[in-house]
């Protein structure tokens, strides 16, 4: 514990707490301070002007990262006959259909996303009280649900984020790996803040980007620029 109090305290030291920093900045100095002996998770956090309790202020979608998110990802698909062999042919991890339900109901958990094709959309419904906990149900909105699984598993694996705002009007995903370069990092960065801003819903009024930071898992926050990431979105 001592050791991770220093290493805190160090980076804490390194950053100002009440300075606004743009993207580059902020990647920089997250980078610098990602000094665990694992490779860290890069997060960003998003405040919203939004009320998610309101159908027409839901923000919910997708971003496809440009430089991946440097984890494994294994994809589960729920496919029959030709789109099953699709799936397995794009790299899908597991592929089933009643029997994979079966298998879930079971407790089996080995998997970080799910992919369904419309037509099995009845049976995995019949998983909601175990995937929906887990933020696993397949959703068209973010393109889960598709006749199209060899794209949905290759973007799942090569990058696509999923992100859906919180109770308290907060976005957060991980957006690569402090082993990035800073420049790919920066990438996914503005990537991100772009496809939020372009999720902006009908119903958010004022300011709809409040606030935004930057971490690793194991390092503090640094504060960015709402209006000069806004103007990169």
């Amino acid at each position: 514990m001592a050791k991770n109090g220093k290493r805190m305290s160090a980076a804490l030291g390194a950053i100002d707490r009440d300075k606004l920093y743009t993207v580059d900045e902020a990647v920089a100095a997250v980078k610098a301070n990602a000094r665990a002996k694992f490779d860290e998770t890069i997060e960003v956090a998003i405040n919203l002007g939004v009320d998610p309790r309101h159908a027409d202020q839901m923000v919910r979608g997708v971003c496809n990262l440009p430089n991946g998110t440097g984890r494994s990802v294994r994809v589960a698909v729920f496919a029959k006959g030709p789109k099953a062999e699709e799936a397995k042919k794009a790299g899908a991890d597991i592929v089933g259909a009643e029997d994979l339900a079966e298998e879930i109901q079971n407790g089996r958990s080995d998997f970080d996303k799910v992919v369904a094709t419309p037509d099995l959309m009845a049976l995995v419904g019949r998983l909601g009280k175990v995937l929906g906990p887990r933020g696993l149900m397949p959703n068209p909105k973010v393109g889960t649900v598709t006749m199209d699984v060899a794209k949905a598993v290759r973007d799942s694996k090569g990058g696509a984020v999923e992100f859906r705002v919180e109770k308290a009007g907060i976005i957060h995903a991980g957006v690569g790996k402090a082993s990035f370069s800073e420049q790919a990092l920066a990438e996914n960065v503005r990537a991100f803040l772009d496809a939020i801003v372009k999720a902006k819903p009908s119903g958010a009024k004022g300011s709809y980007l409040k606030k935004i930071a930057l971490s690793s898992t194991m390092g503090p926050g640094v504060k960015i620029d709402v209006s000069q990431a806004s103007s990169q979105a």
